[in-house]
């Protein structure tokens, strides 16, 4: 399956929230949906789950005009929607059998997916009498309790502790491999990294950038470099750049330890070595690739308001 969706417009009253949404996503890949608070993310979920309707422009499953009324979505929102009060099981059957599965796949269902979670123990007991952890993955396990082809994930890690961050990994990787669509969406960029093949960044209802990541990370990384100098802090290079490298290259960033430096046009990473080399004052401990990560490349391209 392929889900596209084209030039995706929605606005409230005068406001414009998208502006021209689009992206397209295949089976058995994620697609890290990414933004900062505002920028329209969970908006463009909603027209997908038809929650909201478009303004303009269109959606496509395998070029056909996708309704979602007619796919199994499974979702899970940030903001968590089961009932505390209610028994698991009871409560996960009653939302597998609104999404038209029978009564006894809905109870099959729920109990293989709750003993993926490792909640199965706790299927008669009420919500609101597991840790947030388990809460978590209930959740986890009524979204996929209609056996979706199309996953919707939003935060999904919030909350957990390693080990039942492990648990959901797993889950997320089986999704895929299922070849189910799964859609990404969270700030913790460490794991849109580990599952997700392409990434769409949202800034202010716009796309700003899309993308296979590797490719992406080779553009940011491209004649860029990593340096740092024999027991001299990282603003010590720095310094040191600005004022005897100033002809070779810009400083482009730092961490902790490093200076992250862009070659100017027309020099080579052998000049640039030969010339730290000639230094007295420097000793090259680290001369490598920039190998920018997704969280590097989310704040350079939205986070200059901040």
């Amino acid at each position: 399956m392929k889900l596209e969706v084209k030039d995706i417009r929605k606005s409230f009253g005068d406001k414009e929230i998208l502006k021209g949404i689009s992206f397209s996503v295949e089976s058995g890949k994620a697609l890290g949906l990414l933004g900062r608070n505002g920028a329209g993310k969970t908006t463009t979920i909603r027209i997908l789950m038809d929650v909201f309707h478009a303004n303009s422009g269109e959606m496509f499953l395998d070029g056909e005009k996708f309704n979602p009324r007619k796919v199994q979505i499974g979702y899970l929102p940030e903001e968590r929607g089961l009932y505390p009060k209610r028994q698991i099981l009871e409560q996960m059957v009653y939302l597998a059998r609104l999404r038209g599965v029978s009564k006894k796949e809905a109870i099959a269902n729920s109990e293989k997916w709750l003993e993926k979670m490792q909640v199965s123990q706790y299927k008669d007991k009420l919500l609101e009498t597991l840790s947030k952890g388990n809460q978590q993955k209930v959740q986890l396990a009524s979204t996929l309790v209609c056996n979706p082809d199309i996953v919707i994930l939003d935060e999904p890690f919030s909350g957990l502790d390693p080990v039942n961050s492990q648990i959901l990994q797993d889950v997320v990787r089986e999704l895929i491999g299922e070849g189910k669509i799964v859609i990404f969406s969270s700030h913790q960029m460490s794991y849109v990294e580990e599952f997700c093949e392409d990434v769409v960044i949202i800034n202010h209802g716009e796309v700003v950038l899309s993308g296979n990541l590797m490719d992406i990370k080779r553009e940011f990384g491209e004649n860029q470099l990593v340096l740092s100098g024999v027991g001299m802090t990282a603003e010590d290079t720095r310094q040191m750049v600005e004022k005897q490298l100033a002809d070779y290259v810009e400083v482009t960033g730092t961490s902790k330890e490093d200076v992250i430096v862009r070659l100017l046009n027309g020099v080579t990473r052998k000049q640039l070595l030969k010339r730290l080399t000639e230094l007295d004052e420097f000793s090259v401990e680290h001369f490598e690739t920039y190998k920018p990560s997704l969280n590097d490349i989310f704040v350079a391209k939205v986070g200059e308001e901040a």
